[in-house]
């Protein structure tokens, strides 16, 4: 059995230090990350309970959805719309804001979710997660609207990721540093495992996916091909490449060992930003990844000053270690000059 700091233990903690706390928002936290075990239940038992595979249908964003992903958008509804926390709810799976139940008081937060990122993985058995982040509503106990979404990332209360995989894992950010806590399952407690998460400036390893090459902007071209040219090109040392198309696997490592994560803007739908999402996945993620000492931008803007414009705004995404994003950014500049 444990004896760490539990998740429970962690929050109030960190609760009893914020002059005028009420616990509303320690509350929140709590069935965020009930929401998250469950989740992590349904996603360990997958084909045991037979809910892997896609269905006949697309989210808002036109992507097939996995069985998976109606569920898990269920679970964490189930767990948060009724507790009187959130004046509303938006998510990947969602068209626009879920309306807290007429019968369940209203509170003072927003909630954004990505409900299982990655899916496409779960039916390989490689990690996914689930990616969220909270808001100040900006009129408290009043039915949430679209507009409300749109504040900046620099507006995050706080911001959070869980990784299933060989482990369950919960990353956390209250904005004074990122914690990970590691599910007991014995207990059914997270437990913190991983003090003061930070992410080495420097670092030899970058993740896109290199088959949309020929459709990147010549920043990352430069960039990429300079990693590959290793210790006999102008970087002068050798690059590992990785990628496993689940933004939370991709983060989780970054913010283990270090590394350098992209996917930039390119030109195989010219009408697309980007690809990830800014409020519920871009935006959590970069408040975590700068909280750990690394750096996140669009390569031409720093992602938690983009004033958004829409519930499902796409943007490019490049964040890790501060030293690589840093150079990406310096080579965009140079081209807009």
């Amino acid at each position: 059995m444990h004896t760490g700091t539990t998740l429970t233990q962690f929050i109030i903690e960190e609760q009893r230090r914020a002059a005028g706390a009420t616990g509303d928002f320690t509350s929140l936290l709590n069935d965020v990350v009930t929401a998250c075990k469950a989740i992590s239940n349904a996603v360990n038992k997958g084909a045991l309970l037979g809910v892997m595979g896609s269905l006949d249908s697309e989210n808002v964003q036109g992507e097939t959805q996995k069985k998976l992903d109606v569920i898990t958008n269920d679970i964490m509804i189930r767990s948060n719309a009724w507790a009187g926390h959130l004046a509303g709810m938006a998510s990947e799976e969602m068209d626009t804001v879920y309306d807290i139940p007429t019968q369940y008081p209203l509170g003072k937060y927003l909630l954004v979710f990505d409900p299982l990122d990655g899916s496409s993985n779960v039916d390989v058995n490689i990690s996914v997660g689930t990616i969220f982040s909270i808001l100040k509503a900006p009129v408290p106990n009043r039915p949430a609207r679209p507009e409300d979404f749109l504040q900046a990332g620099t507006k995050q209360v706080c911001a959070g990721y869980a990784i299933y995989g060989s482990s369950t894992m919960l990353v956390l950010t209250l904005g004074n540093g990122v914690n990970g806590f590691t599910l007991d399952r014995d207990v059914g407690e997270f437990v913190l495992t991983h003090r003061n998460m930070t992410i080495p400036a420097d670092t030899r390893e970058f993740a896109i996916n290199a088959s949309n090459r020929r459709f990147w902007e010549a920043p990352v071209q430069r960039y990429v091909d300079e990693c590959l040219a290793g210790k006999e090109g102008p970087r002068g040392k050798d690059f590992n490449m990785r990628w496993v198309a689940s933004m939370v696997a991709e983060v989780h490592r970054i913010l283990t060992r270090g590394g350098i994560f992209m996917y930039p803007r390119d030109t195989k739908d010219p009408a697309k930003a980007g690809k990830l999402r800014l409020l519920y996945e871009a935006n959590p993620m970069a408040f975590i990844v700068e909280q750990a000492g690394g750096a996140a931008t669009t390569g031409y803007q720093r992602i938690l000053d983009i004033a958004p414009d829409g519930l499902h705004q796409r943007v490019p995404v490049i964040l890790g270690s501060k030293n690589e994003v840093d150079t990406v950014s310096g080579y965009h500049h140079e081209k807009a000059a």
